[in-house]
């Protein structure tokens, strides 16, 4: 990222933030930045440094000498006066992971940092000058403490401040341009991943949920499920806890009929292992609509007789008459054949994870066969 390409991101980046934070005087300047670091000062501090720094951070510096809101939870970034290494600004941040065999990298990483935060909550981003690619670029991280982890890792200093911009966005939600054009992306996902694509949709779902566009977390759930991936149902609890304001309304028939017989599945898998569960958990700490929504399914599921459709009543029909065929041990040819009358019940519905809510269907999905599914033209 060089000059041209950092001055308009970062307008962009201000503008937006000025959206979702208006200033109490309509006509301020919007710009989080400062003014542009000249040459001179620049290779000044590459000479107090003794090297040079990397492309994507040396090319920021000659946009804006520092940057206010860099993330949620760092407030500023230092100019060519206050950048220096960690040892020397912040001795005790450098030394954290001396007597910890387990984080000997981390350790190292930190030792011979870069300090580029001048106020963070409780945490600090800083450059790797021992971790550098084939561009020249250093490795970025930010370690807070307050989330029991070691230091996260970016590329660079660029990738680093584009997570901090997705972070943004996916907290603050301002109403804009780019948030239009993810949630068009999102619908273009759809639509290819219904027509049979899988890689691409996957790509683009996963970074509109950066950008915290939740439909593209219920369409990625309904993806990653089908996948068989372990984490799949995580992306509901972050969706449908209390306090967490969606950017798409929940499709709570979708959520009763496909989402919750999943989930009740994986509930009762868990139980028996003496674990949680995403059931148990959004019974404690999801919102009041979804915990009547549990509650009502719960009510439902325990009266005699009940069961779940597998969807539309064609395919409800279709895969009923597989499990009830005693002649074919290996029913996976059957039941691939009534996909073809499948249909989804909504414009979030992207393919019938109610197969995984039964055990009889859920044993014939493996991943190789749950991404077949998704590369077939569905509804």
């Amino acid at each position: 990222m060089d000059r041209t390409g950092w001055k308009p991101f970062l307008e962009r980046w201000s503008e937006e933030w000025q959206i979702a934070n208006p200033a109490e005087e309509p006509d301020a300047d919007p710009w989080l930045g400062f003014p542009p670091a000249s040459p001179e000062e620049v290779e000044a501090l590459e000479r107090r440094l003794g090297c040079a720094l990397p492309p994507s951070f040396r090319e920021f510096l000659l946009v804006t000498n520092g940057w206010r809101n860099a993330g949620n939870f760092v407030w500023q970034l230092r100019n060519t006066d206050e950048i220096g290494w960690m040892r020397d600004l912040d001795p005790f941040m450098a030394e954290l992971y001396d007597d910890r065999d387990d984080y000997a990298d981390e350790g190292a990483a930190l030792a011979r940092s870069l300090l580029i935060s001048l106020e963070a909550d409780a945490g600090v981003v800083f450059l790797d000058p021992g971790d550098v690619d084939e561009r020249g670029e250093w490795a970025a991280y930010d370690m807070f403490s307050w989330t029991a982890s070691g230091p996260d890792r970016y590329d660079s200093f660029y990738d680093k401040m584009d997570d901090f911009y997705a972070g943004f966005h996916a907290l603050d939600r301002p109403q804009c341009e780019t948030q239009r054009t993810w949630d068009a992306k999102v619908e273009q996902a759809r639509l290819a991943s219904l027509a049979g694509e899988v890689d691409q949709p996957l790509t683009v779902l996963k970074e509109a949920s950066r950008f915290g566009r939740d439909r593209a977390d219920v369409l990625l759930f309904q993806m990653s499920a089908i996948l068989g991936h372990a984490d799949a149902s995580n992306r509901f609890e972050h969706l449908l806890g209390r306090g967490h304001h969606l950017s798409w309304p929940l499709d709570e028939d979708l959520f009763t009929a496909e989402i919750l017989p999943f989930l009740f599945a994986q509930h009762g898998r868990a139980r028996n292992r003496g674990t949680g569960s995403a059931v148990t958990r959004l019974m404690k700490y999801g919102s009041d609509r979804v915990q009547q929504l549990i509650a009502d399914y719960r009510r439902r599921a325990a009266e005699p007789g009940f069961q779940a459709r597998f969807g539309n009543p064609e395919f409800d029909t279709a895969v009923r008459a597989v499990l009830a065929d005693p002649a074919h041990d290996d029913a996976w040819p059957l039941l691939r054949e009534a996909l073809s009358t499948w249909r989804p019940m909504s414009e979030d519905h992207l393919v019938p994870i109610t197969l995984l809510a039964d055990p009889r269907t859920a044993r014939l999905i493996t991943p190789e066969r749950g991404r077949e599914i998704l590369a077939m033209r569905r509804g």
